[in-house]
């Protein structure tokens, strides 16, 4: 998108407001799940989104990469948070096979620990801070209203 393109319509101040609300609901949610994953396992929300997907992943690693694209970081930003995350023995580098300049992104024992633990603290946070605010439909039709913005 470049500053020419789409409408020529700016957003009406309604439109405007359901941007704010979107924005203000999702730092909400962010600042209490960041809030409690410091306060009772003094992991920050970023490298519990590391942990957690490198857990999911196949062999619980992820070229530095594709861990950058799913936790929503830029390339550079992901490397200073592995290199501190490796500091701290939550995950491992380890070189790929077939390039030489690539890495793995690895869950180190210590980082399956420390998600465990953590774990049911987020769960909860993601319950009572957004899922329990609807009912069953309501969060169908908000998913689906979501991914229209990504997909």
């Amino acid at each position: 998108m470049d500053a020419t393109s789409g409408s020529e319509e700016l957003v009406s101040p309604e439109q405007l407001e359901v941007w704010r609300a979107f924005d203000r609901a999702h730092v909400h949610v962010v600042r209490q799940l960041e809030a409690d994953l410091h306060e009772l396992h003094r992991l920050p929300l970023p490298w519990f989104d590391v942990l957690a997907r490198l857990s999911e992943a196949e062999g619980q690693r992820l070229r530095m990469s594709q861990l950058a694209d799913l936790v929503m970081l830029s390339p550079s930003g992901l490397t200073r948070l592995v290199d501190r995350m490796i500091s701290e023995g939550l995950v491992r580098r380890i070189p790929a096979e077939r390039d030489g300049r690539g890495f793995y992104a690895a869950l180190a024992e210590e980082g399956k620990r420390r998600l465990g633990d953590a774990s049911e603290t987020h769960q909860r946070g993601v319950r009572d801070y957004l899922l329990e605010r609807f009912n069953d439909d309501e969060l169908t039709q908000l998913a689906g209203y979501l991914r229209r913005v990504y997909e």
